[in-house]
């Protein structure tokens, strides 16, 4: 990705279930079968290429590695993304970070990063947490 060629919609959902996943600075296989899975299910990735996750994906890593990248990418997101998929993205980034079943502190502190930058109201963001952990449920294993 370069400076000419913006982030879509898209793109900026994509990128912040890759940046959850990243976040711990251990990407699982659960997160991204989970990621690949909501790319090519979900109504709101229609038409979108797949392919494009790998692009995405370098650019999360690159920003990650700049000393204000995650405010970079928290800015694309933001000019991207109509407001009315900011619980969307909020959504898809707690699926990913339920995925594995576990949710380490690095990912609960860049979900609540997602909060804050989309401006989530914290009963909405709730509900939507409390979605995504009873959607990650496994049964009780007997003794």
């Amino acid at each position: 990705m370069n400076a000419q060629a913006p982030l879509t919609a898209q793109d900026s959902l994509a990128a912040l279930m890759i940046a959850v996943s990243a976040s711990d600075e251990d990407i699982r296989t659960a997160e991204l079968v989970k990621i690949t899975n909501i790319v090519n299910n979900l109504p709101v990735f229609s038409g979108y290429d797949p392919e494009r996750l790998q692009t995405i994906g370098r650019t999360v890593f690159d920003l990650f590695d700049q000393e204000d990248g995650l405010d970079a990418l928290f800015g694309l997101i933001r000019d991207a993304l109509p407001q009315t998929l900011y619980e969307t993205a909020y959504a898809l980034s707690c699926d990913v970070a339920a995925a594995d079943g576990s949710i380490a502190s690095p990912e609960l502190r860049m979900l609540e990063e997602i909060r804050y930058e989309l401006e989530l109201d914290r009963l909405h963001a709730a509900a939507i947490e409390r979605g995504a952990r009873a959607r990650h449920m496994t049964l009780p294993t007997a003794l």
